[in-house]
């Protein structure tokens, strides 16, 4: 499934709005990527979203 392991953001869903307001629905994914982490001194692979992954690197 479509999940960020660090802050569990997923699928959204919503509709598009053309000019002439006809809604059709629509999903939002979020952008995951494959990351490797030292975590405890060990290298983990996670499923990471890019805001988490910007935060990481500045902490």
């Amino acid at each position: 499934m479509a999940k960020c392991e660090q802050c569990g953001k997923t699928t959204q869903f919503g509709q598009n709005r053309p000019w002439s307001k006809k809604a059709t629905k629509r999903k939002f994914k979020p952008n995951l990527q494959q990351v490797t982490v030292y975590e405890d001194g060990k290298k983990v692979r996670k499923t990471l979203c890019t805001r988490c992954i910007r935060t990481l690197t500045k902490v």
